[in-house]
């Protein structure tokens, strides 16, 4: 009988670390379809004009450069790296949501 509650710990405990891979198996679905279409939509005839004028403009490279220093993808991540990760998940959940 003390064998039943280790039995019910251990299967409660597979189930949150599965529930745990697939929520984190969402999450970079999320962020793969953010990439995917952002990609996608920058080649996209009306924007490839603007986004090549970007690219030459050394005020908005310096700038875009500065901003990305305030990043880092180290595993343990400040509030605003966690920040902009979880805009990017709702923002992959949205789109993945609105193009499945």
């Amino acid at each position: 009988m003390r064998i039943l509650p280790v039995i019910m710990a251990m299967v409660t405990l597979s189930v949150h670390d599965v529930n745990a891979q697939f929520s984190a198996s969402k999450d970079a679905q999320y962020l793969a379809v953010v990439k995917a279409v952002a990609n996608y939509k920058i080649d996209d005839e009306e924007n490839v004009r603007q986004v090549e004028k970007l690219r030459e403009n050394d005020a908005f490279n310096r700038k875009l450069q500065h901003m990305m220093t305030k990043l880092t993808n180290n595993r343990t991540k400040d509030s605003t790296n966690r920040k902009v990760l979880q805009i990017l998940e709702r923002a992959g959940k949205e789109i993945y949501d609105l193009l499945d």
